[in-house]
């Protein structure tokens, strides 16, 4: 460690003493400066350097301050304080408790004794406080050349001389690097004409007068003191050694040459009439000869500081050398007392001394002013920082690889721009951000606010002139200098790269510097101009004519200033003028389609990303064009995201008056720089990251602090523009973007504080709209008593008062129920509300920092981290998301009705994806538990069930959706947002879940309630099978008796016998007959209508269209009530749809009606078709068309019954089919013909009983198994099909791969159109269908898969059936029972995998087997047999027969897909895509379509309409909400139409929308005819819609 420190630590490096005499002193001072390094921890941090991003992190000092406890401490204290600009950083101190007093043990009375006593205590061993000083030098010489400039910058900000000359090692450090952001302003008196000049210039170029200040030997007053008194007397600008917490323990400022300046303020009270510099050498000046000949030789005046004049040889010297310059001399003598009367004395030309002893401080100061004044009036400004440069006995700190690579990348740029205009750089070199870029803006607001006939037209108008503009940026592409700035970043490394951006910022800075200084004095003499005559023009004036005069004359300064404020915008580059310029060219480039697949500029995001990350701030809004330009800044965060994670930030943002301090605030909390200058602040709106310490990230559950800083409201150089509308703009972007709002308030001007809270109201109450619920502090800056703790209870009062004032006015504008601010927003004016005292400490340019003002800050920056640490902020990829939605919504004119959350709607689309496997768990259990129950019905087990056996049979599947829900909705990353919905979905999921048990238990009911009724048809059953059995056997051994030889003679007389036996047992059975359910609509349809018509419309078929018919074939038009001379020609496209719903009320209605018909239990009725007529028939009575305009035809009514009928015949013959298999006898014996043939057939053979029950009980398994590979069929059908598109997605997902399907349909137009209709207009019913036919399609389709899949379900009932055997045989043997027990333990085991598998046979067959080893042997043999059998006739999926599942895969898949919300929009038809039947809120899409395609027109013509009501919504356009409405209704406002209107949300969209417009041009004659109407006159359809094809409608569907 010592090694290290000697050759390159920070210790060796400051040692500058050389010679044989000075080793002992270097020796202690070496340890000394060791011991130091190692009492305020900074050991090792020469090599790994401090950085300034360590100090800036949130760390837990921030809600805990307290002052240093140890020395180690004070590193992190001083920078805290010095990064937010308070001066008092360096009077931090350890926080200690005081000693004790020590005395001496004195007799009464000694007191005087001791007082000439001396002192007994030691001070060897005492161990002095740190200096001041050493802490700033050793965090200085141990920081990175980035925090050194940080540091350069706050002390100077401060008012504290900053280091200039920094001796280390035999080398003298100039460090220039670090003062290259120093900035300073002033004005100057210009002694020719006496007018005052502003003067703005970065120090390290400033040409000026330098005083030097060095001493020899020493002395007994501070050099330092003196030295301040030139600049500010109330200010220790020079640390001295009467400052608090000097020592003589100093060790690290010896041979250090700090500079300070004084700056004019251009009054008569200013010491010197320009800027003046300070250089003040620290220690003996005989011992730092290097620095002293720097400063003599540049110096303006010297003066040198002595004891007197008893001087050895070398000082005199020195002395005598500075006496024979022509640069004028004072010579200080801080020993000797002078009898003079004046302070001063001169003692040649330029050459003057001073003893100081026995002087009035203040008179000596004020002497040497005077004496320096005069001395500088004739002398040139020959001082200029960077010059030193060309001392070679200096090292300058610019001579790092990284440094040199970013400074020689800027210097090129610099170099290339040299010979140019600053005001016509950004229109040469950066184009893409100029005209071109701003008309963009403005088509892009203008597609807002269309307000044309055609709005489709006029849309697509304006989105080519887009394109068009976009593609002349795209020609413009990379300018030389962009390439060179673009190529810079991308080949530098990341400490390069902070260089180069520092570099070029100062470059830019001095570029443009002379040219911004002459218009602000242009800007500043034209505003005074005008508001003279401002106040002259608010007066009234008796002469009319003069009054006229000065309007004119305030008209024309005002537009001249305007131009001066247009130059002055012009002449300004920045960094962020490049980085905008980026972005342009990179969201030119991905705007067109080629520029989608061009990844030749993708590269660009990430160096804008890299610099957010490296502290650079980045451009949310262009402020010139009052824009966002979202691509860049979605790719830019995109890019963060990347390369950061998606961290939680929590974000910050801040508004007020321009120039009230905004960004001096936030680089005084954060230690920021956001650009501050006074008359040109922020435009537009930055962003930074803060990061949050490791530590502070447990307590804060954030990663970063993500400050926005913006644009003041009311700026100047916008005035004359719609400054209200941008203002109202901005303030309702950032206080939509932040979780927490700085307002702040400059001063305590009424009026000016009734603008910004009227604005600031507005803004808080279009957020609380739209559901978003930022906080805000208000911050009252520059209040000139911040400890009247009545007036500020005022203040605070009159706050309170003004807000509701302002919240009663905006809740009128914004059409909202607010009384008081606190409705609009959590507010408590007690902690809400803060007051800052003075930036200043006295008057600008030389007044210091208010400490209080750092106070208030760190008071505030406290309240925020405390706020922050109670929220969970929002993700990085959340904040992306909300830039866009408000942006967007802001682009509209009604902010409220446009905003779209669209991180709501993510998070929602992902809460109904895991919601449909939640609810697809459920019902896929429950299909398995009624599987099982019905087995346990069907063979005796169970007579009753209850709701609770079902519960419970679904508790483990129910607990774990309950806990896959709660994980979910506490552990997601987006649990926040998600909670909206917890109580929602949690009641639909119980709801789902009481519905599937309760469906359950019907069916479980009816099949108990089926089994008591059939039970003597069963108990007949087990007698005629005993029956059959006898006969069977019979016959066989009466046929093995005679030996037959014949096979075929015997099954002939099997079948005939079995003829007989069967007709004989039929006698006593029940009788079902068959029934012809066609027949039957026809005979109740001609009951209520004629025959003839009946026949005529059944046999044209046309009832199969008729919902996507043409409904005048099917309407008598009649005459007008209000008009009986006018026929009504034809139905309006509203009476179309109103049929149209009709039809689907009629449908809806009756296929609830015919649900509740019993036809399971009690077989088919001719009766149910005649109440199903009767609906019809009565809905359609009841209909009223519009104004009795048309009366039905006969013919509607009996094709809508046809239609309706059509599908209950279906469903009646199914259910019919499934009665008679279960209640007819004869329909059984006829399936039990094979199975006793084989009984007969064994005994033919001669085989054993064992071998005849084997076979009887492998006839019944063969039955069970097939129905339970069935049941286990159904449900691998239908995980397998929404394993896949397009059943893997939410019923949005399905509805695209619907629309692809129809855009490929092959074969006749009108059949695709009318496909397309039954979609549009029955969009339930052709869901249903497209299901039902993907599963008949899945089912006929090979599959490798499922096939292997049923085969492996058969050999598992095999394997069931062979241990179900075992386990009888092992339980028979072990307890010495028949083969009845065995068939009862048999059939027992299999109740819940295969459900009544007994068979009925005598008792004589069961005495018969004795062996139960030899029946299971038989079983075995038979099993298989009946397992090849079974594998043969299902090998593959297409042998399935749908009539044998339970409930069908297309019933399971519309039940889960169709069980959703199917309200469509009122302009357009698109359904609702909410997946829920009764969900809350409103009803959205996300695709709209034309509202021409339902029939909407023009009225009074026949002009269809192209709008899409997306479209509609952001337009000036109205529309009449019903066809006989006499008023109409702004599109803008649509749910002030009421009714249906209210329940839709429609969101701007301007994207696309290829599919529907393809739609409308591919079937637009299709379309005309449907409606009778034309697309023409507004309504044509522009040529841009004929240019998509197919594959780009079904691209635009976005399928993955």
């Amino acid at each position: 460690m010592v090694q290290n420190l000697v050759s390159s630590g920070v210790a060796g490096d400051i040692l500058v003493e050389s010679g044989e005499d000075c080793l002992q002193e270097e020796d202690s001072n070496y340890s000394q400066i060791q011991e130091l390094l190692h009492r305020l921890g900074l050991e090792g941090k020469y090599e790994d350097r401090l950085t300034k991003e360590s100090f800036l992190e949130i760390t837990p000092s921030v809600l805990h301050p307290e002052e240093p406890r140890k020395e180690q401490d004070q590193v992190n204290a001083f920078m805290q304080r010095l990064l937010t600009v308070d001066y008092r950083a360096r009077y931090i101190s350890v926080k200690a408790e005081p000693p004790a007093t020590k005395s001496q043990k004195l007799t009464s009375g000694d007191v005087f004794g001791a007082l000439l006593a001396e002192s007994t205590s030691s001070v060897q061993n005492k161990t002095l406080h740190i200096h001041p000083m050493d802490i700033q030098m050793a965090v200085f010489l141990c920081a990175d050349p980035f925090l050194q400039q940080s540091m350069v910058t706050k002390l100077s900000q401060c008012q504290y001389a900053i280091p200039l000359l920094v001796p280390f090692s035999t080398e003298i450090g100039f460090h220039l690097w670090a003062m290259c952001q120093v900035s300073k302003s002033w004005r100057a008196i210009d002694n020719s004409d006496k007018k005052v000049k502003n003067m703005s210039l970065p120090m390290y170029q400033a040409q000026t007068h330098m005083v030097a200040f060095f001493k020899m030997g020493s002395i007994s007053s501070s050099k330092s003191q003196l030295a301040n008194s030139f600049i500010n007397e109330k200010h220790n600008t020079f640390f001295h050694r009467h400052c608090p917490g000097s020592s003589k323990s100093r060790l690290l400022m010896d041979g250090v040459v700090e500079i300070a300046w004084y700056l004019p303020s251009g009054k008569n009270t200013d010491y010197f009439s320009d800027c003046v510099a300070f250089c003040n050498l620290h220690g003996d000046s005989h011992k730092h000869e290097p620095q002293r000949k720097i400063l003599t030789e540049l110096a303006s005046v010297n003066v040198v500081f002595l004891s007197n004049l008893d001087m050895d040889n070398s000082d005199r010297a020195v002395v005598q050398t500075l006496c024979r310059s022509t640069t004028p001399l004072i010579v200080v003598l801080t020993d000797k007392e002078d009898q003079n009367e004046d302070a001063v004395f001169k003692i040649g030309e330029r050459k003057y001394k001073l003893a100081l002893k026995g002087r009035n401080q203040s008179d000596v100061s004020a002497a040497l002013r005077r004496v320096i004044r005069e001395c500088l009036s004739d002398r040139p400004a020959i001082f200029i920082i960077k010059d030193l440069v060309k001392h070679k006995e200096l090292k300058l700190d610019e001579c790092s690889e990284a440094c040199q690579s970013g400074k020689k990348a800027a210097e090129q740029i610099l170099t290339f721009l040299k010979t140019e205009d600053p005001s016509r750089v950004k229109n040469k070199y950066l184009p893409c951000q100029g005209e071109l870029w701003h008309e963009w803006c403005q088509r892009n607001k203008d597609l807002r606010r269309l307000h044309s006939n055609n709005l489709e037209t006029e849309k697509a108008q304006k989105q080519l002139e887009m394109k068009g503009l976009r593609k002349q940026q795209q020609k413009q592409g990379f300018s030389e200098l962009m390439g060179l700035f673009v190529g810079s970043l991308r080949s530098l490394s990341n400490s390069g790269k902070r260089y180069f951006i520092k570099w070029m910022a100062i470059y830019l800075d001095d570029f443009t510097s002379d040219k911004l200084s002459a218009i602000h004095q242009q800007y500043d003499e034209k505003w005074r101009e005008v508001l003279s005559l401002k106040k002259t023009h608010d007066k009234e004036f008796s002469n009319t004519d003069v009054k006229i005069v000065k309007t004119e004359k305030l008209q024309e300064e005002q537009s001249n200033l305007e131009q001066i404020s247009r130059k002055l915008n012009a002449a300004t580059l920045g960094l962020e003028h490049m980085l905008r310029e980026m972005g342009q060219i990179y969201e030119a480039s991905v705007s067109s389609r080629a520029g989608e697949q061009n990844l030749s500029l993708s590269y660009m995001p990430g160096l804008a990303a890299d610099l957010l990350i490296l502290g650079h701030p980045m451009e949310l809004m262009d402020g010139d064009a009052a824009h966002v330009p979202l691509i860049w800044v979605s790719a830019v965060l995109t890019e963060v995201i990347n390369k950061l994670e998606d961290k939680r930030v929590f974000v910050l943002s801040v508004l007020g008056i321009q120039s009230s301090g905004k960004s001096t605030m936030l680089n005084a909390m954060f230690g920021l720089q956001f650009a501050v200058s006074a008359g040109r602040c922020t435009r537009g709106a930055f962003m930074l990251l803060v990061k949050v310490s490791e530590e502070m990230k447990h307590t804060l559950k954030l990663d970063y602090i993500l400050v926005v800083d913006t644009e003041g409201l009311r700026a100047l150089e916008l005035s004359g523009k719609a400054t209200i509308n941008c203002d109202n703009e901005l303030a309702t972007f950032v206080v939509g973007l932040g979780n927490m709002t700085l307002i702040n308030i400059f001063g305590e001007n009424p009026s000016e504080m009734q603008d910004i809270l009227q604005i600031v109201v507005q803004a808080f109450m279009r957020m609380k709209q739209v559901r978003l619920s930022p906080s805000c502090v208000f911050v009252h800056q520059n209040v000139t008593d911040i400890t009247a703790g009545e007036k500020m209870m005022e203040g605070r009062r009159s706050l309170q008062d003004k807000l509701d004032e302002m919240t009663k006015l905006a809740a009128k504008d914004e059409v909202c129920d607010a009384e008081c601010f606190s409705d609009v927003i959590g507010f408590d004016v007690e902690d809400d509300v803060r007051y800052f005292a003075q930036l200043w400490e006295g008057s600008p340019p030389m007044a210091p920092p208010n400490p209080c003002y750092s106070e208030n800050i760190q008071e505030l920056k406290r309240a925020i981290v405390y706020r922050a640490s109670q929220t969970n902020g929002m993700k990085l990829s959340q904040f992306k998301l909300r830039v866009d939605d408000l942006w967007n919504a802001l682009l509209n004119e009604n902010f409220v009705f446009s905003f779209k959350n669209l991180h709501e709607i993510s998070v929602y689309r992902k809460l109904e994806e895991e919601h449909e496997k939640w609810t697809w768990s459920l019902r896929s259990a429950m299909l398995g538990i009624e599987n099982t129950m019905l087995n346990r019905v069907s063979s005796g087990n169970v007579e009753a069930v209850e709701t609770q056996d079902l519960v419970r049979e679904m508790a483990v599947t129910m607990d774990g959706v309950q806990g896959a829900f709660k994980v979910f909705f506490e552990e997601d990353s987006e649990k926040e947002t998600l909670i909206q919905w917890k109580n929602t979905f949690q009641k639909q999921i119980e709801h789902l879940h009481e519905e599937l048990v309760n469906d359950a238990k019907r069916k479980l009911d009816y099949n108990i309630q089926q089994k008591r009724l059939r039970k003597s048809l069963d108990e007949q059953m087990v007698n005629y099978e005993k029956t059959l059995f006898e006969k069977s056997k019979e016959l066989g051994l009466k046929c093995r008796e005679n030996q037959s030889g014949n096979p075929k003679g015997a099954k002939a007389e099997f079948d005939s016998l079995w003829r007989e036996w069967v007709s004989a047992l039929a006698q006593n059975a029940p009788k079902i007959e068959g029934v012809n359910i066609s027949d039957d609509v026809i005979s109740i349809l001609t009951n209520f209508s004629e025959r003839c018509l009946v026949y005529r419309q059944t046999e044209s078929k046309m009832y199969n269209f008729i919902c996507t018919a043409d409904y005048n074939d099917y309407v008598l038009m009649k005459w007008s009530k209000y008009n009986p001379f006018k026929l009504f020609k034809s139905l309006k496209p509203e009476d179309q749809r109103s049929i149209q719903e009709l039809i689907s009320n009629v449908i809806e209605r009756t296929t609830k009606k015919m649900n509740q018909f019993p036809v399971s239990e009690q077989g088919y009725s001719s009766a149910y078709i005649q109440e199903i007529v009767r609906e019809v028939r009565k809905l359609v009575q009841d209909f009223r068309p519009r104004d009795n305009s048309y009366e039905f035809k006969k013919e509607f009514f009996v094709d809508l019954s046809l239609y309706v009928c059509k599908k209950v015949k279906d469903h009646f013959t199914k259910l019919h089919r499934k009665y008679k298999e279960a209640n007819d006898p004869l329909f059984y014996f006829e399936k039990k013909k094979e199975e006793y043939f084989k009984v007969f057939e064994k005994h033919c053979q001669g085989a054993e009983s064992a071998a005849v029950l084997g076979a009887q009980i492998c006839g019944k398994l063969k039955d069970t198994i097939l129905q339970s590979v069935y049941n286990d069929t159904v449900t691998f059908i239908c995980v397998q099909m929404r394993s896949e598109p397009p059943f893997n997605g939410n019923r949005a997902d399905l509805e695209k791969h619907i629309l692809k399907a129809l855009a490929e349909q092959k074969g006749d137009k009108d059949e695709k159109f009318k496909n397309f209709l039954m979609y549009m207009n029955q969009p339930k019913v052709h869901f249903e269908q497209f299901i039902k036919d993907n599963v008949k399609e899945y089912i006929a389709a090979e599959n490798p898969k499922a096939a292997f899949t049923i085969r492996t379900y058969i050999e598992k009932k095999q394997n069931s059936v062979n241990l179900a055997a075992e386990k009888a045989r092992e339980e028979v043997m072990n307890k010495m029972e028949d083969v009845n027990t065995w068939m009862n333990i048999f059939s027992s085991s299999l109740v819940d995998k295969l459900g009544d598998t007994r068979v009925h046979l005598s008792d004589a067959i069961y005495k018969d087997i004795t062996d139960c080893d030899v029946l299971v042997d038989f079983l075995n043999i038979e099993l298989l047999k009946v397992v090849e059998e079974l594998k043969g006739n299902l090998s593959t999926l297409s042998d399935l027969n749908m009539e044998k599942f339970r409930e069908s895969p297309d019933e399971i898949l519309i039940k889960h897909f169709c069980r959703c919300c199917w309200v469509q929009c009122p302009f357009c038809g698109a359904v609702c895509t909410n997946s829920q039947e009764d969900h809350p809120g409103k009803h959205n899409a996300d695709f709209h379509r034309s509202s021409g395609m339902i029939g909407w027109h023009v009225r009074g013509t026949i002009e269809l309409c192209t709008d899409f009501c997306t479209t509609a919504v952001a337009s000036d356009k109205s529309f009449y909400p019903e066809p006989d409405s006499k008023t109409s209704v702004p599109h803008k406002k649509y749910t002030t139409a009421g009714g249906r209107y209210e329940k839709w949300l429609i969101s701007t969209d301007f994207s696309e929308l290829a599919y529907w417009k393809w739609f409308v041009c591919e079937f637009q004659e299709n379309l005309e005819n449907q409606h009778k109407k034309k697309y023409c006159g507004s309504g044509e359809i522009h040529s841009e819609w004929r240019e998509f094809n197919q594959s780009d409608t079904i691209a635009a569907l976005g399928i993955n």
